[in-house]
């Protein structure tokens, strides 16, 4: 068989029709005729499409640089700065806030209590939650101050300011500071009927929404103003203004705590991580030397008779003679801490240890002291005092005009003449200057030209000048207490040291502090100093008895039923603070009692009375008495029930 495959048959198909003749007429329905000459129309030519492959290579590289860039910036975030930006969202995440520390308490001697701190609220705010992307509207601080402006007591404009800070990033705001549980109270059910209507109503807004509170504490005042001058105050921002809250405020604030936690919509996220917490440390409880009553009774008597005599101010204190304790500390007229809204400036203060003036004969005490002691003279030592007398530049004289007096030393004091006791500190040396300088070592070792030891806020410690700068009348008048200034506590004090036979014990208002873990801590024991001789004292406190016991005394409105009373009247001229120019007069009164075994020192000083009388003896005779009576009353002193030794006043010549 050969390879070779045989030849394919044609097979023959179907014949095709024979084309018509295009002679041929044409009939109904048949195509018209080409013309003559007339090509066929060109086919057309299939459209042929370009390569994919560029465009998916374009858009391959297009999406693998947006994913590079996302990888690079991933890098950054999670690499780079991952530090940056984890604290940057631990700081938009957490919250920080002081924990006020509670202030401690200030009592009187026996626990109770004269200033003390309740439960308060910081209104704050988170101004974020107020921007028209939070609220939907664009007026929420207007709408929000309109709310809160009556309640707090503020202006509208500016809790609009606080609420849209110009820091836009700001998240904590002060509204007002310690305000009472009432008024959150206010705020808080107000913010809650805006969250129920807002519920139902989707056209309300909260727009308190972003308004908080935190816990605080705010100092308040059960007594008014008692004690006022010495406790000071404390403002709405718990700053201390004065006073035994200014001079202790280390002690009594404590020392405040932080907390951080994490927040939502300025609300606490309880199970967050990160928070922490370092709580507060309360303040320390000061007790001080006050007796609350006492201190009642003499606010009540030194108010009553400044009032009485139109006078511009006055003050009383009462003192322990053998601890140096201050037992009370009055001033007229006062404030009231609790609102220092309509309270006098010139009031604020403790003037009884702010207030330097002339002592007038009250001082005597001091030179009669140096004159026994320097033992120029004795009690029964006669001295002829005239009308008028000429020294250096000055004609001097008594507050009344006399004949020609024959006294004693005691009478001296007794009658106060200014002229007896000029005659008597002259005998302290063989000169003039000689008698000066032995008379200022007296005064400086009794108090004068010094702070009292109290450290109190604003104390003065008077004008004592050193005797080589004393003028010509200078060194006539400071005997009798003209030409030297003082504090009312340093007058106390020196009768405070003749009553304790002659040792000066530094005042002290302080008893001690108890801290948080309720220990208490004692003061220091005050610095005692010896002045003058036991002997000495005994002898000026018979003196002192003459004053108020004799007839012909100028503090017999002192006397006290019972008890044996030692004390000393002054009228001095008075420098007008205002003009430095005297102007009116400095009454007062000092003493102690019982003169023969001394528990209590009484000193009062009114200043410029325009009505009625202004000798001391006169207006500041009866404070003292009405004061001492209810100090010997409260702290249960009895009568000694011993006579007094009369001296003798005057002598026949």
């Amino acid at each position: 068989m050969s390879d070779r495959e045989p030849p394919r048959r044609r097979v023959p198909g179907p014949a095709r029709p024979a084309r018509p003749d295009a002679r041929r007429r044409p009939g109904p329905g048949a195509r018209p005729a080409r013309r003559p000459g007339a090509g066929r129309p060109a086919a057309p030519k299939p459209l042929r499409l370009g390569s994919p492959r560029p465009r998916l290579r374009l858009v391959g590289l297009a999406l693998t640089l947006v994913l590079l860039a996302f990888v690079v910036r991933l890098f950054q975030v999670q690499a780079v700065d991952a530090s940056t930006y984890a604290a940057k969202a631990e700081q938009n995440r957490y919250v920080g806030q002081v924990l006020a520390a509670d202030r401690g308490e200030i009592t009187d001697r026996s626990g109770v209590a004269l200033a003390t701190s309740e439960d308060a609220y910081d209104i704050t705010a988170d101004p974020t939650m107020f921007a028209p992307g939070m609220l939907k509207i664009g007026d929420g601080p207007e709408q929000a101050a309109a709310l809160l402006a009556p309640i707090l007591g503020q202006d509208q404009e500016t809790l609009v300011g606080k609420l849209r800070p110009k820091n836009k990033a700001l998240r904590y705001v002060k509204l007002a500071s310690r305000q009472t549980p009432q008024v959150w109270k206010q705020i808080k059910d107000l913010k809650s009927a805006l969250a129920k209507k807002e519920e139902t109503d989707k056209s309300a807004h909260n727009v308190l929404a972003g308004v908080f509170s935190v816990a605080t504490s705010k100092r308040v005042y059960p007594n008014g103003d008692l004690a006022a001058g010495i406790l000071g105050w404390v403002n709405g921002e718990g700053k201390p203004g004065g006073g035994i809250e200014l001079q202790l405020n280390k002690q009594l604030a404590g020392k405040d705590g932080k907390i951080r936690y994490a927040q939502s919509g300025g609300r606490l996220v309880p199970t967050a991580g990160g928070a922490t917490e370092t709580p507060a440390v309360p303040g320390s409880d000061v007790e001080l030397t006050i007796d609350r009553d006492i201190q009642w009774a003499a606010q009540k008597a030194i108010s009553d008779q400044v009032k009485e005599s139109a006078a511009d101010r006055g003050y009383v204190i009462v003192q322990d003679t053998r601890t140096g304790q201050i037992l009370a500390m009055a001033n007229s007229p006062g404030f009231d801490p609790n609102d220092l809204s309509d309270a006098d400036p010139a009031a604020l203060g403790n003037a009884a240890l702010q207030d330097a003036f002339e002592p007038g004969s009250t001082a005597k005490v001091m030179s009669m002291a140096a004159v026994l002691q320097e033992r120029v003279a004795t009690p029964m030592t006669h001295v002829v005092v005239p009308n008028r007398l000429h020294r250096g530049d000055r004609l001097f004289k008594d507050d009344v005009d006399h004949p020609t007096w024959y006294l004693t030393l005691n009478g001296v004091l007794a009658k106060s003449s200014n002229i007896g006791t000029i005659l008597a500190t002259g005998q302290l040396g063989k000169t003039q200057a000689q008698a000066n300088k032995v008379l200022y070592d007296y005064l400086r070792k009794f108090g004068l030209g010094s702070y009292t030891g109290l450290g109190f806020p604003g104390e003065t410690q008077g004008i004592l000048a050193p005797p080589d700068k004393w003028s010509t009348s200078q060194q006539y008048t400071i005997p009798f207490g003209q030409g030297v200034s003082i504090n009312a506590m340093q007058a106390a004090s020196v009768y405070s040291t003749i009553a304790n036979g002659g040792v000066r014990v530094e005042p002290t208002l302080v008893r001690g502090t108890k801290g948080p873990d309720g220990r208490f801590t004692p003061a220091p024991k005050p610095e005692k100093t010896r002045v003058v001789s036991a002997q000495t004292a005994k002898t000026l406190a018979r003196m002192l008895e003459s004053v108020v016991d004799d007839e012909e005394g100028t503090g017999t409105k002192a006397r006290i039923p019972g008890y044996r009373v030692a004390g000393k009247t002054g009228t001095a001229n008075r420098v007008d603070p205002a003009t430095g120019k005297y102007r009116g007069y400095t009454s007062s009164f000092a003493g102690f009692a019982p003169a023969d075994q001394p528990r209590i020192t009484v000193y009062c000083a009114i200043q410029n009375a325009t009505q009625g009388s202004y000798f001391g003896g006169q207006i500041c005779g009866p404070v003292y008495k009405q004061v001492m009576e209810f100090a010997l009353k409260s702290l249960q002193v009895p009568p000694t029930g011993a006579k007094p030794a009369k001296l003798p006043v005057t002598f026949q010549h």
